[in-house]
């Protein structure tokens, strides 16, 4: 007899993107009309983002109200609105494994992504889009950058990207940095190294791609963070993409090139001892479950996987050693905090808002709402105004409190909200990472 919902927490399998049948079109149309005929006498999920809407009103508009009624080439209708976020199998559906019924939405998501991959579907704009490395080469040459820069915040420029790029010309997009944060990363100071009962007393820095060409001022942050707790750090010393825009798209190869390179580097640092830490959400959340889900027996990615922090998941256990420092000096009033969806599905607890409510005189209002940005769905034209109004409860809520500070862990999540606290004409406040708000709380320059 099925039992209602599921009682045990979530199990995740393997993704079993290796063996031929997971490329079988016909097999994977019987697993979405499964999927889907659940996912519709259920409906619990159809406030987290497009895909849920998109499914149910393919049932509802056909004659059958079902969805055997569905025609299946509407299928990637569903499949197109997923940008991979995880919360739906996290936080909201009742029949993931144990239960029997073994449903994992976001892994036939990405099965479908995967077989239109590979059939040549995924158009040379949005794999280009999805190649942060590529863009990643104009960061760091000042001319060029400057010159880029400009060029990319012209409306004339803007309306071609539109139309060979398919990038929204109203969404925000970074600009690239005139210093790669791996080029000007300063050496640590040569602290004794203080292993603590739940934490490695040194660290390994995987800068991420956004840091590294977009945001550096991220990186020196966390570096100042470091310095000030007497935390003895080095940068990895060869790194690429994580592979998390490539694994949006459903081009697996490609994760698994990246894997190859990453992986290799950073396994010396796990077996060595130090704690690798990300600042970037995603990129962190890559090695700590999707690269483990698409490689479940390789050692060293177990390694580098047990071995790989959030930042503030690393201070937060640091403090529990008693090795954490709060002698914050600045009061930063009130913040309205952000956590993203690829910290959320971590599970690691609200470890940054934790940090923030060390520092005294300063109040956090806590948003935990997908901003709808979601990596490259944010920008593209077919999904930027989809995004704008599946964030803007998150703005709003964001804004109740008029804040000075408006932060995420996820900094593209950060700057989407900040367009759309303008857009609504809601009170402007200063947009700052974490952080950022760390280090300016110490008193660091």
């Amino acid at each position: 007899m099925s039992r209602e919902g599921n009682l045990e927490a979530p199990t995740r399998h393997a993704l079993d993107w290796q063996n031929p049948e997971f490329y079988n079109e016909e097999k994977l149309n019987h697993e979405l009309e499964r999927v889907f005929d659940i996912c519709h006498g259920c409906r619990r999920c159809v406030s987290l983002c497009n895909s849920f809407p998109t499914l149910f009103d393919l049932v509802d508009n056909n004659p059958t109200m079902e969805v055997e009624g569905v025609d299946k080439k509407d299928f990637m209708k569903v499949v197109d609105q997923c940008y991979m976020c995880d919360l739906c199998y996290m936080t909201k559906c009742p029949y993931t494994p144990p239960h029997e019924w073994n449903l994992d939405f976001p892994h036939v998501m990405l099965r479908a992504k995967a077989i239109k991959f590979k059939k040549g579907e995924v158009g040379v704009a949005e794999r280009l889009l999805a190649s942060t490395d590529v863009h990643g080469q104009f960061a760091g040459i000042p001319i060029v950058v400057q010159v880029v820069n400009a060029v990319n915040n012209t409306k004339l420029m803007r309306n071609v990207m539109e139309k060979t790029l398919g990038v929204d010309k109203d969404a925000w997009m970074p600009s690239f940095a005139t210093e790669k944060f791996r080029h000007g990363a300063a050496k640590s100071i040569d602290f004794a190294v203080k292993d603590g009962a739940k934490t490695p007393g040194k660290v390994a820095i995987y800068s991420t791609c956004y840091v590294n060409y977009n945001e550096p001022g991220i990186g020196h942050d966390l570096l100042k963070v470091l310095d000030h707790n007497e935390i003895p750090y080095v940068l990895v010393d060869k790194e690429q993409c994580c592979g998390m825009p490539k694994l949006e798209l459903g081009d697996l190869e490609s994760v698994a090139k990246s894997k190859e390179v990453n992986i290799a580097h950073l396994v010396k640092y796990a077996r060595d001892g130090y704690a690798i830490l990300s600042a970037i959400p995603s990129c962190t959340l890559m090695f700590k479950q999707e690269i483990p889900l698409m490689f479940p027996l390789d050692a060293d990615v177990k390694l580098v996987q047990e071995a790989m922090w959030d930042p503030f998941e690393y201070l937060i256990a640091r403090k529990k050693d008693g090795l954490l420092k709060t002698d914050f000096k600045k009061p930063l009033g009130k913040i309205s905090y952000h956590i993203p969806c690829h910290g959320r599905v971590q599970n690691i607890g609200k470890k940054t808002e934790e940090f923030l409510k060390l520092i005294p005189e300063t109040s956090i209002n806590t948003v935990e709402r997908c901003s709808g940005h979601a990596g490259t769905y944010g920008v593209k034209l077919g999904s930027h105004a989809m995004s704008m109004k599946i964030g803007k409860p998150v703005a709003k809520a964001m804004a109740t409190t008029e804040p000075d500070y408006i932060s995420s862990d996820c900094q593209l999540a950060g700057h989407h909200i900040e367009q759309m606290m303008d857009e609504n004409g809601l009170k402007k406040s200063t947009l700052a990472h974490p952080l950022t708000l760390a280090r300016t709380a110490y008193g660091i320059k």
